[in-house]
């Protein structure tokens, strides 16, 4: 059964503001470093879409076997206009940064506006078009949020590939800054190795290390977010585990980079000041680039890997160990 005309023509217009709205972000993700993960974006959009496709067209071909009689017509009304009007406003929203995007070029709030945009006008879109099956029944309110909720990640994902507003990301980083300094400084007083802090400055017996923004965090922590919302969104079948999975991801780079600020800290301590910028040399690699640099990849990658050994928890009592559990079973009774 192919689709129908209104399903088509949707998809069409949507994914054109799709379109425009990589255009958009191609200049973030070209001129700063901490968002060059967004070229993966439309790739793993792409793929969550193409692995989801068999669940959703299941779901649209499929009338709903839900007694529809108590959910009033007057209920859904109310829901299809609240919808409405996510759209309109989604509609708005994007129409807006597109007009500060054609007037001042490149700015945080137009690239702001249109990926707000873009996730309302995709959930609200999936949502209307939901109300009705292909035979022409109403479909239950239960399963329009259960279709709905399978673009989440393609909807709201694109608000990570794009800076936040200045003000905001300023904000965020001079805070995690502070924590960086106090917990290094801290961490050092316990451990009986003397240094004095002004401000985030940190005074050795060999030199003054400054906690720069680039030690503040969040540029893993954008990262990891990124990261942990595609494990959820692929791996993980329900809601609740996806948004710990995403909290584990905030936790893991908030720790792991005071980790990287200890070690840098501690590196300074022992060699000088100077000693963050000089290249490090590994066997069978090579120049990796400077202390610095070379430890922030690091941490990125302990961090996803982190994330990646904690799948396991969450897999106990959901559908994927059910599926495998059944699986040996019929091995066992084949064997």
């Amino acid at each position: 059964m192919a689709l129908p005309r209104e399903y088509l023509a949707a998809a069409f217009i949507l994914a054109g503001f799709c379109l425009y709205l990589i255009w958009d972000q191609l200049f973030w993700w070209q001129d700063r470093e901490d968002y060059s993960f967004g070229y993966l974006v439309p790739l793993f959009v792409a793929y969550i879409l193409f692995d989801r496709w068999p669940t959703l067209k299941k779901l649209l071909f499929t009338p709903d076997p839900e007694d529809l009689a108590e959910e009033g017509r007057a209920l859904h009304a109310t829901f299809d206009f609240g919808a409405g009007l996510v759209w309109f406003g989604g509609l708005t929203l994007f129409g807006i940064g597109a007009l500060l995007r054609s007037i001042a070029g490149p700015e945080n709030p137009a690239s702001l506006a249109m990926s707000s945009g873009f996730g309302a006008l995709l959930l609200s879109t999936v949502f209307i078009l939901s109300r009705k099956s292909f035979d022409g029944r109403r479909r239950g309110l239960k399963a329009r949020a259960t279709i709905t909720l399978l673009f989440l990640f393609p909807a709201v994902i694109w608000l990570l590939s794009a800076p936040m507003v200045s003000v905001l990301e300023t904000r965020i980083r001079v805070a995690l800054l502070t924590q960086v300094t106090v917990v290094v400084f801290n961490t050092f007083d316990i451990f009986g190795f003397p240094l004095i802090r002004e401000g985030n400055i940190l005074i050795l017996p060999e030199g003054r290390v400054g906690v720069e923004e680039a030690c503040s965090g969040i540029r893993s922590l954008t990262a990891c977010l990124f990261a942990g919302s595609f494990l959820a969104a692929v791996f993980l079948d329900r809601f609740w585990k996806k948004a710990l999975l995403v909290g584990a991801a905030m936790v893991l780079a908030v720790l792991t980079n005071f980790l990287r600020s200890l070690f840098l800290t501690f590196w300074a301590y022992t060699r000088g000041a100077g000693a963050l910028e000089e290249h490090w040399v590994l066997p069978l690699i090579g120049d990796i680039g400077s202390v610095h640099d070379a430890t922030g990849f690091l941490i990125l990658i302990v961090t996803c890997i982190g994330l990646l050994c904690l799948l396991p928890l969450f897999f106990i009592g959901s559908r994927y160990t059910e599926a495998y559990e059944a699986g040996e079973r019929a091995e066992e009774d084949n064997s």
